[in-house]
C-alpha cells in the first residue's frame, strides 16, 4: 500500500513540474470549471494544459475526491443538492419539510442527489432532478389516480412520481399523499 501511495505522490509532484501548477491550483481549475463528470474535466485537463491522459485523470479523481469530501461534511445537506444552477429549486424542498413538521417522528438520510426520508423504510425521496424541476418519490402501493401522479414500473425504488417546479404545487392534495405513504412505511 505505500509503494502505491508513494507513486502517486511522485506522479502529483511530476505534474505540477510538467504543467508549472501546484495540485491546489489544479483543483481549483476543476472546481471553477464547473464540470462535474469525469470525462469531461479530463477532457479540460488535457485540452488546456496538454496533459496526457493518466495524469489528467489523476488530477479529476483528487479533484473530484475534496469535492465528496466537502459536501459530505457540509451542515446542510439542502446546501449541497441546492446550489449552482439548482439553487432556485430549494424553496420547494424547504416548502415540503415545512409540511413535514406534523408527522410523527421520521428519520433523513441525505444521498448524493436527494434525501430519503422514512419510518421503518423509505416513504418519500425528493432531489433536484434539473435544474428547474424537484421530484418526489413515493413509497406506497396505490394512490387515486392522478394527472400530478406518475406510477412507475415495479422494481424501481419508489411506486409514484410528482414533478414539482414551484413551491405552491407543495399543496393539499400532495400532502394527503405524502402523509398516506409516511403512514403505510410505520
Amino acid at each position: 500500500m505505500a509503494d502505491v501511495q508513494k507513486a502517486t505522490a511522485t506522479q502529483l509532484k511530476n505534474i505540477e513540474v510538467r504543467c508549472g501548477q501546484t495540485i491546489e491550483q489544479l483543483k481549483t481549475l476543476v472546481h471553477s470549471s464547473g464540470l462535474s463528470k469525469h470525462s469531461e474535466i479530463i477532457n479540460l485537463l488535457k485540452t488546456d494544459l496538454g496533459l496526457g491522459h493518466g495524469d489528467a485523470n489523476l488530477i479529476a479523481h483528487v479533484a473530484k475526491a475534496v469535492a465528496q469530501e466537502q459536501a459530505e461534511s457540509a451542515a446542510d445537506p439542502l446546501d449541497v443538492l441546492y446550489c449552482g444552477p439548482k439553487a432556485a429549486l430549494r424553496p420547494i424542498h424547504e416548502s415540503l419539510l415545512a409540511h413535514l413538521t406534523g408527522l410523527v417522528a421520521f428519520e433523513s438520510a441525505p444521498k448524493q442527489k436527494y434525501i430519503s426520508y422514512r419510518r421503518k423504510k423509505q416513504f418519500l425521496m425528493v432531489g433536484p432532478a434539473t435544474n428547474s424541476r424537484v421530484e418526489l418519490g413515493l413509497n406506497i402501493k396505490a394512490l387515486p389516480v392522478s394527472e400530478r401522479l406518475e406510477a412507475l414500473p415495479a422494481g424501481q425504488m419508489c411506486n409514484f412520481r410528482i414533478k414539482l417546479t414551484d413551491p405552491t404545487q407543495v399543496d393539499a392534495e400532495l400532502l394527503v399523499w405524502i402523509k398516506a405513504a409516511f403512514e403505510a412505511a410505520g
